[in-house]
């Protein structure tokens, strides 16, 4: 294989700390994998490098990568007639610092009987995420049981049982469990003091709660979670030496791929584990750090060079993905960022299309031409599985996977689908009209009771149907609420006789849910106008229906071909169009890509307020055009729900 100067640069580096800034579609992978080659060639225990990324899924592919290599290089020697003498034929267990005698001729029965080839020195090099790798630090250290790791299905369990038990009641359950783990998730690998920490999710006396009620269970029951691991394993280095220097000794080299996603925990302790000898080799493009909710910050990769005396810096800066228009588009975006590394990025294919930039009437506009491209670039000649449609969020895909559905396009998910008819908004504007089309089901008038309040008694709806007789019966001593009564009575009548749009637009203004949202938004530390956009969501659905029947057979229908999906295995390699967040699209790439709702407010998010906020929107934005190798289509709105919205600002810093 050929490789550029900088390639070989990277690849050919053998002792002391390398940090390799890697552009999008510079083939860092590859010289990941060919410098692991190079150091099995030079002689390095296999058994000795540590090779870290992010997901199980990414190490898993690392590895099988490198061992492919390993086994068309063999294959080359044999062919050759060389032998493989140079190679070590021993090493140590990831499981054990100690070189034991036990150890020792384990790891030379394996080599003897796999043959001394590279493929089978590369089966000793060690593979893993940052919690896999402490993990087994720990569990070397602390003899853990089998099953001390707590699931993610056992934390969600655990937080419902918790509110249920607490008679803490929100309203969007699953949202705000998913928020609290993560929240939770960032505090630990921050190592913030709850004293002095504001909740993004909820008031801080619930927060605390919640957060001392898990550790608390944690600790009853004796399991750990990933973000313990990480704070273990650096309590452990810190206060055993002799520990830190057994690892050490161990890993003699260790890899990172995807540096700039790595948080502060992680870095101090794998920092500390490069230790003396710092042959640390760290691959990444501070341009693409998109996690900073994650607690991952690009600040860590641009001190590096600090933190580390003496790094060699090596650009990869040839684009071998994408055209000339598309490299330049992008870089022209993210160079409006101030902290970065600057670079110069060359395409190595040289000019395609011009990037495409459109502005459609609304969101249905834009949705239907988007899909009818997509049948065009088919009918062209491009397999589905070429083409995607990037979003900022998964809420926004919703609508597009409804205008596939209708053009009988196959498409497969990267995220989960929201279902916004199973939003609970959506559950609430449903029974409100259920109950003005006659049912008189206790578990409909629990939903709208009191949203908004209308001060509304539990105990009032004590039988499985519900008479507004009884229930005027119950409150007869109470003129103030039977008239409350009575005006929810009207209101139900006047809804009857209305479409499914202006019956939504009765109940979010007439009877005042919208008063009911802007309060829990309040509550939840949300802006009232993320609620506002689901009920709109709504609105707009409705208006393509002339009865709520209809409607209602819609979203079931929806909800039907969603649940499909999830059953359905959908690899890479199914003949589907992909549909994506620009955070999971992160990694991979496409012939032909959409980016859609390129509108302020999305993207950048609304909730993007600081400068360090506006930087990291940029470099996902950043992250969605670079996916793009041939064609690059970019979407936005003059109008979202009746509103007039901006198109955004990076469509101008791009210069589209």
């Amino acid at each position: 294989m050929d490789f550029n100067q900088a390639q070989r640069t990277a690849l050919e580096h053998r002792d002391g700390p390398m940090m390799v800034l890697a552009g999008p579609g510079s083939g860092k992978t590859t010289v990941i994998t060919h410098r692991i080659r190079r150091l099995l060639e030079a002689g390095v225990d296999p058994s000795g490098i540590l090779v870290i990324t992010f997901t199980k899924a990414a190490a898993a592919e690392m590895k099988e990568r490198f061992l492919r290599l390993a086994r068309e290089e063999d294959e080359k020697r044999r062919k050759a007639g060389k032998k493989d003498d140079h190679l070590p034929k021993n090493g140590w267990s990831l499981h054990r610092p100690e070189k034991s005698q036990q150890s020792a001729a384990e790891a030379r029965q394996r080599a003897q009987g796999a043959g001394n080839s590279l493929e089978a020195a590369g089966s000793r090099v060690s593979f893993g995420t940052f919690h896999s790798v402490f993990y087994h630090i720990l569990k070397w250290a602390y003899r853990f049981p089998a099953g001390n790791v707590i699931s993610g299905e056992e934390k969600r369990q655990y937080f419902k049982k918790f509110l249920d038990e607490s008679g803490m009641e929100v309203e969007d359950e699953a949202e705000f469990i998913s928020s609290i783990i993560n929240e939770i998730s960032y505090v630990k690998g921050e190592r913030l003091d709850l004293k002095y920490y504001y909740s993004q999710n909820c008031p801080e006396e619930w927060f605390k709660k919640l957060y001392d009620g898990y550790d608390e269970m944690l600790e009853q029951t004796g399991k750990i979670d990933f973000d313990d691991m990480l704070v273990m394993c650096h309590e452990l280095f810190t206060e055993r030496k002799d520990i830190l220097a057994a690892w050490q000794k161990k890993f003699k080299y260790i890899l990172v791929d995807e540096f700039q996603d790595i948080n502060l925990l992680q870095y101090q302790v794998v920092r500390m584990l490069a230790l003396p000898e710092n042959n640390f080799f760290i691959v990444g493009d501070d341009d693409q750090s998109i996690y900073r909710f994650r607690g991952a910050k690009p600040e860590i990769m641009l001190g590096f060079e600090k933190d580390f005396p003496g790094t060699k810096r090596v650009l990869l800066g040839t684009n071998y993905r994408s055209t000339k228009e598309i490299v330049e588009t992008s870089l022209k975006l993210i160079g409006h960022n101030k902290v970065r590394f600057e670079k110069k990025l060359e395409p190595f294919r040289g000019s395609g299309r011009p990037v495409d930039f459109r502005v459609f009437d609304n969101p249905g506009h834009e949705m239907d031409t988007v899909a009818q491209s997509i049948r065009a670039y088919h009918d062209a000649g491009y397999a589905w599985n070429e083409i995607a449609v990037l979003f900022r969020t998964g809420a926004n895909s919703g609508l597009m996977a409804e205008r596939l559905m209708g053009y009988n396009i196959p498409f497969k998910l990267r995220d989960v689908i929201p279902n916004l008819y199973n939003h609970w908004i959506a559950k609430d504007l449903f029974a409100y009209m259920e109950i003005a089309a006659g049912s008189r089901k206790r578990s409909d008038f629990y939903r709208i009771m009191n949203r908004p309040n209308r001060y509304f008694r539990r105990d009032a709806f004590d039988t499985p149907t519900v008479s507004f007789d009884r229930l005027k019966s119950f409150y007869q001593d109470r003129d103030w609420m039977e008239d409350r009564i009575c005006d929810l009575e009207a209101d139900l009548r006047a809804m009857s006789r209305l479409k499914p749009v202006a019956a939504v637009n009765y109940i979010r203004k007439v009877i005042g849910y919208d008063d009911y949202l802007r309060s829990y938004a309040e509550f939840r530390r949300m802006k009232p106008e993320e609620l506002f956009e689901t009920a709109d969501k709504l609105a707009e659905s409705a208006a393509e229906f002339e009865t709520f029947e209809a409607w209602k057979e819609h979203a079931a229908k929806y909800e039907e071909e969603l649940k499909k999906q999830s059953l359905e295995e959908t690899g890479e390699t199914e003949d589907r169009v992909t549909l994506s967040t620009m955070h999971s699209a992160k990694g991979l790439e496409y012939p032909v890509v959409f980016v859609v709702d390129a509108n302020e407010g999305i993207v950048p998010h609304h909730k993007a307020g600081l400068s360090a906020d506006i930087e990291e929107e940029r470099r996902l934005f950043y992250v969605a055009l670079t996916r793009a190798k041939d064609r690059l289509h970019v979407a936005a709105v003059r109008e979202r729900y009746h509103r007039k919205t901006d198109v955004s600002r990076f469509i101008g810093e791009a210069g589209l």
